[in-house]
C-alpha cells in the first residue's frame, strides 16, 4: 500500500504530539512532599504548625519563628519507588509502510525497570534579626518526576523517558504580632527543566526505531505566605499558602538520524520550541495540640490547585503544527493524622496515616500519568544529641491504587483535537507503590 505526502500530512499533528506527550501529571509524585524528615514521622501531619524547628516553614513561613538563634536544618530523603507494568494489548498506528500499521505488539517488554530511586535534598536557615523577627533561606525541590521505559516497549511511541526538575531558593521574613500571632512570607526563584522522550513510529520491519527528544528550560518567580495563631499554651493552628507558578518553557525538539532521514520531506524537523505551565497552588491547614506532656496530636489538610494544569500545548518553530496533550487535572485534597510522644528527654517518636487524591482523571490517564490515590503510613524519631544539636529520620510507606490505561484512539482534547492517531493504541495495568527514607540534622548557633 503506497502513501502520498498528503496523506501523511495528515498524520503529523499527531506525531508531534507523540514526542510531546511527556508530561509532569504524576499527582503526589510529581508534587514532592518530602521537604522534612521531621515532618515526614508523622505523613506531614501538623506540617504547618509544627513547633520542633524550622523545616516547616516550606508550608508556613510564619515557622522560620521556631528559630531560638540562628539555626541551620539539613534534610534529604531517598525515594526508593517501584512499578509493574502489564501490556494487555498494544497496536501500532496506521502510519504509511514500512511501519506494519495496525499490527499487534502487545508481546514486546512492559517497560522494564520504569521508576529509579531519588534523592531529595532540603535545605533551611534562619537568622534572628530581633526578638520578634527571622529571616531565612531555603533550597527545595517542590515538583520533581522521571520515567523511563525500555526503548523497545510495547508503548514506546505513548512516551519512552520523562524527567522534570523544579528546584527552588526562597527568601522569607517571619515576624512575632503578639504572645498569640506570627506571620511570615517568602519570594521564590523557580528554576526547572524538563525532558520528554518517545518514539515517533514502531519501525519494526527495519534495525532502528525513530525517535524524537524534547528538552526545555523556564525560570519563575513565585511567593508564599503564612499565619501561625495560638489561642492557648499548647495548641498552635497553622495555615499557609505557596502560590501558583507560571513557565514559558523554551528549548528544542532533535529527532534520530534515521527520523529525519526518512521523514524530513514530510515536516518532521529538529526546531525550537515553546510551551507555557503554570504549576499549582498548595494551601496548607495545620494543628498540634499538646495533648499531654508527653503526647501531641497533629493533623493537616492540604489542597492543591492543580485545575491550571489543564494542557501541554507544544508550539515548534517550524511547519509542525502546535500539538496539545489533556491533563484536565482536579483541584485535589490531602489529609494527614498523626502524633508525637516524648519516650525519653532526648527521643521523640512519630506516626501518622495521610490519604492524598489523585488529580488524574480516569479518562485521560496515559503511561505518562499512570497515577492514582495514595495512602502513606509513617514513622520517625528525633534524637537530641545535645541542648544545640538532633537527628531526625523517617520511614514511609506509600501505597498507590491499581490504574489502568486504556489510550484506545477515542481521546480528544478539550479543544476537540485527535491525540493518538500517530500512537496506536495501548492497555495496560499499572501497580505501584514507594519507600521513602529521610533523614536529617538540626542545629542551633
Amino acid at each position: 500500500m503506497s502513501y502520498t505526502k498528503n496523506t501523511f500530512n495528515t498524520s503529523l499533528t499527531a506525531i508531534a504530539l507523540s514526542i510531546a506527550s511527556a508530561s509532569y501529571v504524576q499527582a503526589a509524585g510529581f508534587a514532592v512532599n518530602d521537604q522534612s524528615a521531621t515532618a515526614s514521622g508523622a505523613a506531614l501531619a501538623g506540617a504547618a504548625a509544627m513547633s520542633d524547628n524550622i523545616s516547616g516553614s516550606y508550608w508556613n513561613p510564619a515557622l522560620l519563628g521556631n528559630a531560638k538563634d540562628n539555626s541551620f536544618y539539613a534534610s534529604g530523603a531517598l525515594i526508593l519507588p517501584e512499578m509493574d507494568v502489564t501490556v494487555n494489548s498494544a497496536v501500532e498506528p496506521n502510519l504509511p509502510a514500512p511501519l506494519n500499521a495496525g499490527s499487534d505488539i502487545s508481546s514486546l517488554s512492559s517497560g522494564g525497570d520504569v521508576v529509579d530511586p531519588s534523592l531529595i535534598p532540603s535545605l533551611y536557615f534562619a537568622h534572628r534579626l530581633s526578638d520578634k523577627t527571622v529571616a531565612g533561606v531555603a533550597y527545595n525541590t517542590p515538583f520533581g518526576f522521571s520515567t523511563e521505559y525500555d526503548s523497545n516497549w510495547a508503548g514506546q511511541i505513548h512516551g519512552t523517558k520523562t524527567r522534570l526538575v523544579d528546584s527552588v531558593l526562597s527568601f522569607s521574613l517571619a515576624h512575632q504580632m503578639n504572645e498569640r500571632l506570627s506571620v511570615g512570607a517568602s519570594v521564590q526563584y523557580h528554576s526547572a527543566e524538563v525532558e520528554l522522550d518517545s518514539s515517533i513510529v514502531r519501525a519494526k520491519s527495519t534495525t532502528f526505531d525513530f525517535d524524537g527528544e524534547i528538552t526545555a528550560d523556564a525560570t519563575a518567580v513565585g511567593y508564599s505566605i503564612g499565619v501561625l495563631f495560638e489561642p492557648q499554651a499548647g495548641t498552635r493552628l497553622g495555615v499557609g499558602y505557596r502560590s501558583e507558578v507560571e513557565f514559558d518553557f523554551e528549548g528544542e525538539v532533535e529527532y534520530s538520524a534515521a527520523a529525519l532521514a526518512s521523514l524530513g520531506s514530510f515536516g518532521i524537523v529538529n526546531a525550537d520550541v515553546s510551551d507555557n505551565i503554570t504549576l499549582p497552588s498548595m494551601l496548607t491547614f495545620s494543628a498540634e495540640h499538646e495533648y499531654s506532656p508527653k503526647i501531641n496530636l497533629m493533623a493537616t489538610a492540604i489542597y492543591t490547585g492543580w485545575s491550571s494544569m489543564d494542557e501541554l500545548r507544544i508550539d515548534f518553530d517550524s511547519n509542525q503544527p502546535d500539538s496539545v496533550l489533556t491533563f484536565d487535572f482536579e483541584d485535589q485534597w490531602f489529609y494527614s493524622v498523626g502524633g508525637s510522644y516524648q519516650y525519653s528527654e532526648q527521643l521523640t517518636l512519630r506516626a501518622g496515616l495521610a490519604y492524598d487524591n489523585s488529580p488524574v482523571k480516569d479518562e485521560y490517564r496515559s503511561v505518562r500519568t499512570p497515577d492514582g490515590d495514595r495512602q502513606w503510613l509513617s514513622f520517625g524519631a528525633t534524637y537530641d544529641y545535645s541542648e544545640t544539636t538532633s537527628i531526625s529520620a523517617s520511614y514511609t510507606h506509600v501505597m498507590v491504587e491499581d490504574v489502568n490505561v486504556n489510550r484506545d484512539g477515542s481521546i480528544r482534547s478539550l479543544q476537540g483535537e485527535d491525540e493518538d492517531s500517530a500512537r496506536g493504541t495501548i492497555n495496560a495495568d499499572y501497580e505501584s507503590s514507594a519507600n521513602v527514607l529521610s533523614l536529617a540534622l538540626n542545629m542551633e548557633f
